[in-house]
């Protein structure tokens, strides 16, 4: 290697220095370029995103609305439930009374004839 450096020589190594970084300022232009590209796209992902956001919304609201009617119909279906079953008690009750009853008209029939 030379151990001198003509103003040639210099002139020479600044245009060689220039013309590598005018490349490498191409190569920049061009990743530059890529991540506006890569950008647009996530600015598509994050557009089908917030499509998908809304549809999960709705579905949630379609099971809370019927989640509010299938509450309802349970509580209906517990309030007839709980009328059946009242009403299954008074018969119940009532069928007692009514053996009680015979069995001390029996008794009481019974009785009247060991009595008279």
């Amino acid at each position: 290697m030379r151990e001198s450096w003509t103003d040639d020589r210099l002139d020479d190594l600044s245009t060689h220095i220039d013309q590598r970084f005018d490349q490498v300022d191409q190569r920049f232009k061009q990743v530059d370029r890529r991540f506006d590209q890569i950008d647009r796209r996530f600015e598509l992902i994050d557009q089908r995103f917030e499509q998908v956001d809304r549809r999960f919304e709705r579905i949630e609201d379609a099971i809370k609305e019927q989640g509010k009617e299938l509450n309802g119909k349970i509580e209906t279906l517990r309030d007839d439930l709980y009328g059946e079953l009242i009403s299954i008690h008074k018969t119940i009750a009532r069928i007692g009374w009514a053996g009680m009853t015979a069995l001390i008209a029996a008794a009481v029939g019974a009785l009247a004839t060991v009595l008279f």
